[in-house]
């Protein structure tokens, strides 16, 4: 099996002699993440909305004469609404045309038959006259089309100066279908996502922090701030790819201000990752508001926005490896470095990994109790309480060191496989004989033999210290982020097959300060349990 991660902090080394490693309570951790549901976002778009409830309603836009707007919600500039009605009831598609081969971007409207059409038109090319091809399909057989034109603007600097370079296309092997579309994850700056050929076919101009995930009803959640100037991402918005936004939790960890009305201390609370869980609540990593940071986790109520569940990770694993561990540069104490977290729906369980200790972990979500533990540390060093937990890894098996992105591919009776990028850095626990040479996806499979990888061929070339990720596509295919590549001056993602052929080879360069790639997903662009109704909530 293969994971692929890459991370983002290095292991500190300043005195931390004055630290207060005070464990904070249930309680003040909830006080300190400060979550809550506003509606800024929701009631600055209302007028728009409210504007296109009436074109709806509107009998005279038809197919021959429909209504277009470009950029609708005024943060995602390569999409359209496309409204019209027809006589009778009809199903929808629409096919955005691509420049080459394999780069059409054709999606259905998931609304069944209607006489009311509202189409969210995805995969416009920047500063560029678009065909968009309209399909309708009568109850009766009979279809009709209407080719319409969309002009868009130009890129902004931030997407438009990061240098994208293709090599070693097959989009005939490549997990593309018919509307999928590579996101670039970047550490900040504008999310983008990118076809087939490296060309810019979706943005959002909400500056965004690590997280970028679709959920189950086809949305996003995006982790962004309130506006560019700001110092810290504490608004997590819902949102879909036409930037409409369903959902807004706002984060206050009581910043405080000096004198000068200026803040201080900024910090923001949600940090490397989140995941929608099966009751549509909110499980992310935070960092608790005391001199540790990175070790929590919180679940955050959809109907509320408040924390309803807190996993702190001082109070599951042996307190010698947050004690001892020494404060950075700024006085907080980075012992574990949460990076990732999974959900396995099959037992309840949740599967972490924390980069500073070069270890991944499967904990029982209900009682918070460890399921499993894989390390380089070795099992004797372990307190005795630990040591049944500690898995054993077979002849040939590699450890991690400061990996990302670990999550599960399936779990099957006692066998799981899971992914992860090992970025191979010694930070506390990891292999000092191969640290440094290189970086690789791996995939485990848990009490077995077997295992894949890609990256170690690649030597270090594509070692990254810290931030990646790898991501199983549904054709069985790898998509690997190298987001770190030559100390961050370029982001290499690479798509290969199951037998390591690369089949896609993109390079971002001169993405501006600390906009790497922290990961690249690829993500249909829309997924079938999208739905667009501007009279819905």
């Amino acid at each position: 099996m293969a994971f692929l991660s890459l991370i983002a902090v290095a292991c500190s080394k300043t005195s931390s002699s004055d630290v207060d490693r005070k464990i904070l309570s249930t309680e003040q951790i909830k006080k300190n993440v400060g979550s809550k549901l506003i509606q800024t976002r929701e009631n600055s778009q209302s007028a728009l909305t409210q504007t296109y409830q009436k074109i709806v309603k509107d009998k005279s836009r038809t197919l021959d004469d429909p209504y277009v707007k470009l950029n609708p919600y005024k943060t995602s500039p390569l999409t359209a609404l496309v409204i019209f009605q027809t006589d009778q009831e009809a199903k929808v598609s629409y096919t955005v045309e691509g420049e080459s081969d394999g780069t059409d971007v054709t999606n259905t409207v998931n609304d069944g038959y209607s006489t009311t059409h509202q189409v969210p038109v995805v995969g416009l090319y920047a500063n560029k006259t678009n065909n968009v091809t309209i399909n309708v399909t009568y109850k009766d057989g009979t279809t009709a089309t209407k080719t319409i034109q969309i002009k868009t603007g130009a890129l902004p600097k931030y997407i438009k100066n990061a240098t994208i370079t293709v090599k070693n296309t097959d989009k005939s092997k490549m997990d593309i279908g018919n509307n999928k579309l590579t996101i670039i994850n970047r550490t900040t700056k504008e999310p983008f996502a990118i076809d087939a050929d490296g060309n810019v076919r979706w943005y959002s101009t909400n500056y965004s922090q690590h997280t970028i995930e679709q959920i189950s009803n086809g949305h996003m959640l995006i982790l962004t701030k309130k506006k560019e100037s700001s110092r810290v991402y504490n608004d997590l918005i819902e949102t879909d790819v036409l930037g409409r936004v369903y959902k807004e939790y706002s984060f206050d960890p009581g910043t405080k201000s000096n004198d000068s009305g200026n803040a201080k201390d900024e910090t923001t609370v949600i940090h490397h990752d989140l995941l929608e869980l099966p009751n549509h609540d909110i499980l992310a990593t935070v960092s608790d508001g005391s001199k540790y940071k990175e070790d929590v986790m919180v679940q955050i109520s959809h109907k509320t926005g408040k924390v309803v569940k807190v996993v702190d990770l001082k109070r599951i694993l042996p307190s010698s490896m947050y004690k001892k561990y020494k404060a950075g540069s700024d006085g907080k104490i980075d012992w574990f470095h949460q990076n990732s977290v999974d959900y396995d729906e099959s037992d309840n369980s949740i599967m972490i990994s924390g980069r500073n200790q070069d270890m991944i972990i499967k904990l029982d979500y209900k009682t918070d109790k460890i399921i499993w533990i894989y390390s380089g540390k070795t099992k004797a060093t372990w307190p005795k309480k630990y040591r049944d937990k500690i898995l054993t890894p077979t002849q040939g098996t590699t450890i991690t060191g400061g990996q990302h992105g670990l999550y599960l591919l399936k779990h099957d009776g006692d066998s799981e496989d899971v992914i992860l990028y090992d970025n191979n850095i010694d930070v506390t626990n990891g292999d000092k004989k191969t640290s440094g040479k290189y970086s690789q996806a791996i995939e485990y499979r848990i009490d077995t033999k077997n295992m894949w990888s890609y990256g170690k061929n690649l030597g270090k070339t594509n070692f990254t210290s810290i931030i990646g990720f790898a991501e199983r596509e549904s054709n069985s295919n790898t998509l690997i982020d190298f987001g770190f590549k030559d100390n961050g001056k370029e982001s290499n993602i690479i798509e290969v097959d199951s037998e390591g052929n690369q089949v896609f080879n993109v390079t971002m360069k001169n993405a501006s300060s600390k906009a790497y790639a922290y990961r690249a997903y690829r993500v249909p662009f829309y997924s079938s349990s999208y739905i667009f109704d501007v009279n819905s909530k």
